[in-house]
């Protein structure tokens, strides 16, 4: 990682922020100082794993980022990304891109999206709610109920119990035909499990038409190629569901979806859960589409997490839709699990209200004046920008924030595992070096994308692509005096096999390893480093459990601010003495009387 040593400090106009709301004033940091140019370089899915041949990133050559490490190892640390530490409901529950950079973009820890359903289901407040009498005036007319989501336990877009107790309590209060529009996962959970969870609905439907409630699947297809796009990557997605889900309408029509997902795949051995095309699901006395959506009827949309049902919502709901030819748009009730998007308001009808994220890092910076670059490719650009700002569309400031966003290929990304890492790593490079910006936010989507296709060597690929980029934007960093933070937003290709109880690698009767394709439970590397850092700058050693919400103070602290008190703790520290700063100021920290106990070793 040879650089020229010529240092360039980047004179910068706005040193004080004039005419700042009091609400959202940031003091001056003690040590850090202003105007030094900033780069978070966030890797998505990738965690710190067992040093072994089922870790991509350890098997690949990986040179820039292990030379970083080894430079200063106490200027290197893993965080907790998952469960708890970023707002979900148990500590088994993996992290993922919307979690992660919510907690990066608030600073604190908020109960997620799951946990909130959660909350709702056990006081009984869901079926209580205004979205639910909402969706139940339809069924109590005539209306089907129809359901649609990701059948799956992943955690990170629904889980099936909450769609179980959807349809159960729907069937309780007189709901007598559901219709069930079923996104296979095969992502967030093994490659395969496809057809237990379909069986597994199958059963419960069957209780169902027992108590008298004529509940089936009328449709379905692969995540990644029906229905579950998002940030307006390939509205071809789209609508192959809105045709498959609405109209009845895909080539492959089948009596059942256990006989679909098997001749699908029988057709085509490269097809896999993620990629299953659309199917319909008919009847055998007449052949025709057992559940088209028709005028009156209600679409509960059971995903909770927001960036993949954003487009289908808005051809459910906007009169003035032009991204496809709907054909028809039937007069529906539409109600989601939880609103998608807070300031657009979609949809306008939800069944429990989602997290409120508050006093965001974004306001307080461009309230102050700070200058932010956010870039990345197409696939994340929603997790640096929407989910950042608390899950909100829009700029926090028209004039300081600027976003730049890599169009990705629309392609499978074991295929091109290198994405658009290189065009990333060189526009963050000019951005840096142009003197425009104060805060340059960076991701790179690769070691998540090319990890979820269960492609060892590609995701290997996808890795060094990943490392050049961080060669790059660091070589920048020294040639404008600047410093780096990098971080990862939740594990995954830094394990890619499955495990027993015990961590030892699953391997079928033929000694090779069961792939795993979904996020892991590991914790994510965090470093620091770049010659504007201040030479005593160091982790601090009593945050032995810190998490993504504590990178919010610490890129603060290194913009030259103190952080706000309701936001966790700062991860830095400049002295080995015991009274170190802790990186929130006095005025700023009500529940912090005693600092001596707080930075105790």
């Amino acid at each position: 990682m040879a650089v020229a040593k010529t240092t360039t400090r980047i004179a910068h106009k706005n040193t004080v922020a004039q005419n700042v709301d009091p609400e959202y004033r940031l003091y001056q940091h003690p040590v850090c100082e202003r105007n030094v140019p900033f780069v978070l370089i966030i890797l998505s899915g990738w965690g710190e794993g067992r040093e072994d041949e089922f870790n991509a990133i350890h098997k690949s050559d990986c040179v820039a980022i292990k030379t970083l490490r080894n430079i200063h190892p106490y200027r290197w640390r893993t965080l907790k990304a998952h469960g708890e530490w970023v707002g979900l409901p148990k500590n088994t529950d993996m992290g993922n891109g919307e979690v992660g950079n919510n907690a990066m973009g608030c600073g604190k820890i908020v109960a997620q999206r799951a946990t909130l359903v959660d909350k709702a289901i056990a006081d009984g407040s869901m079926s209580k709610g205004q979205g639910w009498l909402y969706a139940k005036e339809a069924w109590v007319y005539g209306g089907t109920l129809h359901l649609l989501g990701l059948l799956s336990d992943g955690g990170v877009h629904s889980r099936y119990d909450q769609l179980r107790y959807i349809f159960k309590t729907a069937a309780d209060q007189q709901c007598k035909k559901i219709r069930f529009h079923v996104l296979l996962d095969g992502r967030d959970v093994n490659e395969g499990t496809s057809i237990h969870f379909v069986e597994q609905l199958e059963k419960d439907l069957d209780e169902l038409r027992k108590w008298g409630c004529d509940a089936r699947i009328a449709s379905g297809g692969g995540r990644m190629f029906v229905t579950m796009d998002h940030w307006n990557t390939d509205w071809r997605i789209v609508r192959r569901g809105w045709y498959a889900h609405v109209l009845g309408d895909s080539p492959n029509k089948y009596e059942s979806a256990v006989e679909a997902i098997t001749d699908l795949k029988k057709k085509d051995p490269h097809c896999n859960d993620q990629y299953l095309p659309p199917f319909v699901i008919i009847k055998k006395s007449d052949g025709k589409p057992w559940g088209t959506i028709e005028e009156g009827d209600v679409v509960i949309n059971f995903n909770f997490r927001a960036d993949r049902m954003i487009q289908i919502s808005q051809a459910f709901v906007d009169e003035n839709f032009d991204k496809f030819d709907r054909i028809y748009w039937p007069n529906v009730r539409y109600v989601a699990l939880m609103q998608y998007d807070l300031k657009a308001k979609i949809p306008i009808h939800y069944l429990v209200k989602p997290p409120q994220f508050h006093k965001l890092a974004g306001k307080y910076l461009s309230a102050n004046g700070v200058r932010t670059f956010a870039i990345t490719e197409s696939q994340k650009m929603g997790h640096i920008t929407f989910n950042w700002n608390g899950n909100n569309s829009g700029k926090t400031h028209e004039v300081n924030d600027t976003w730049h966003e890599v169009q990705s290929e629309n392609v499978r990304y074991e295929y091109e595992p290198e994405m658009r890492a290189a065009t990333i790593g060189n526009v963050a490079n000019d951005a840096l070096l142009s003197g425009k910006y104060d805060f340059v936010r960076v991701m790179f989507a690769n070691g998540d994308f090319v990890g979820h296709t269960n492609d060892f060597e590609a995701t290997k690929r996808a890795c060094v692509a990943v490392d050049e980029g961080i060669k790059l934007i660091c070589s920048a960093v020294e040639l404008c005096g600047g410093i780096y933070m990098i971080v990862g937003d939740h594990g995954n290709c830094e394990d890619m096999v499955q495990r027993d109880v015990e961590g030892n690698p699953q391997l079928d009767g033929c000694g090779n390893p069961f792939r795993k394709p979904c996020h892991s439970l590991h914790e994510v590397p965090c470093g620091i480093g770049g010659p504007g850092l201040h030479p005593n700058a160091r982790f601090r050693d009593n945050l032995r459990n810190a998490g993504l919400a504590n990178v919010t103070a610490t890129y603060m602290n290194l913009l030259g601010f103190e952080a706000p008190h309701c936001y966790e703790p700062s991860l830095l520290t400049f002295d080995y003495n015991p009274w170190a700063f802790t990186g929130v100021h006095e005025d700023h920290k009500p529940h912090m009387d005693d600092q001596r106990a707080l930075i105790k070793r």
